[in-house]
């Protein structure tokens, strides 16, 4: 029988400071119990609209107001975090101490799938707090080169918890007992792929380089890439991308003209930047279809952005596709 490496023992190892494994451990836990509660769904009444919006006037499920309360109460316990930022929240929350760690997060992405039954997740970012005073939200806008750890759970037909922390990607699953167990070491992106995942209703609405760039794909082994591609696309952001995380591929969602004003639909804070490092300590790269999403600087607490990941010399055609114009 295989033996696992479990959490505890993983991050008794890691060369990271005691305070910051201490983050990570209270977020794993609070992801479990999460875990269990996505799992119960209408056997606990838990499913369906909460009757509220956040504060991107996205109506709210039920299971987003529990999952956030979950991890803002686990984390305000935490004595090494100084402030965190929800998606769901519209300012940041301090807790009155003074260096340590600030935690933004997505207690839920996806959740307009939980209804029917499709994975979902968590996503979770750590950056340094300041340590001359408590936290205030101008101290949340650092570029995402600065996290310390960032990571997600899936709660899908297996929960996993993939984590970088000091260096590199590895992913936990959740066993039967309620522990994390080291499955997938040392993960790593091929830097070519044949999938691709893009949200093709939206196809009208793209810029031209995206067009062309899906185009080439789609015209197969007699267009201008000569290989096939497939289309994969879940509608939740931590499923598309731990696909990716498994077997590679590049993951869209690009700026559409139906809003003109908003540069994109994902969140810098609270997806793009933990999931851009995640993706580039396993050898792949998240754009925002020309710079680096870790170089981003941001300029508020919601500030949205559109995302190009993956696979490195995918994302790199579609970069070159952006300059071109």
């Amino acid at each position: 029988m295989t033996t696992f490496v479990d959490l505890a023992a993983w991050l008794a190892a890691e060369p990271a400071d005691a305070a910051l494994k201490d983050v990570v451990r209270t977020i794993a836990s609070t992801c479990a119990q999460i875990s269990r509660v996505v799992a119960s769904g209408a056997l606990s009444g838990s499913l369906g609209a909460a009757g509220s919006t956040n504060v991107q006037d996205e109506e709210q499920k039920k299971l987003d107001v529990i999952t956030n309360d979950m991890l803002s109460d686990a984390l305000k316990a935490c004595a090494p975090v100084a402030g965190l930022a929800s998606e769901e929240l519209e300012e940041v929350e301090s807790t009155g101490r003074v260096g340590g760690y600030l935690v933004t997060f997505d207690p839920l992405d996806g959740s307009s799938n939980i209804d029917v039954n499709v994975s979902v997740g968590t996503i979770f970012s750590v950056l340094p707090a300041p340590t001359s005073h408590a936290p205030i939200e101008a101290d949340f806008l650092q570029p995402g080169r600065n996290q310390v750890a960032a990571g997600y759970a899936v709660y899908g037909p297996q929960t996993m918890l993939v984590l970088t922390l000091s260096s590199g990607v590895n992913a936990f699953t959740l066993s039967a007992d309620g522990q994390w167990l080291l499955t997938h070491p040392a993960l790593t992106i091929k830097p070519d792929t044949t999938e691709f995942a893009i949200n093709m209703s939206n196809q009208r609405h793209w810029e031209q380089p995206v067009r062309r760039y899906i185009d080439g794909c789609l015209q197969g082994k007699e267009g201008p890439r000569a290989k096939n591609f497939n289309m994969r696309w879940i509608a939740s952001m931590v499923a598309d991308v731990h696909r990716i995380m498994m077997r590679g591929g590049i993951f869209m969602y690009p700026w559409d003209a139906r809003e003109p004003g908003k540069p994109g639909k994902l969140r810098l804070m609270y997806e793009a930047n933990p999931m851009g490092l995640v993706v580039e300590r396993a050898g792949g790269k998240a754009t925002d279809g020309a710079e680096r999403i870790l170089d981003i600087q941001p300029t508020k607490l919601h500030q949205r952005v559109p995302v190009v990941l993956g696979s490195a010399n995918e994302v790199e055609i579609v970069r070159s596709e952006m300059l071109l114009g």
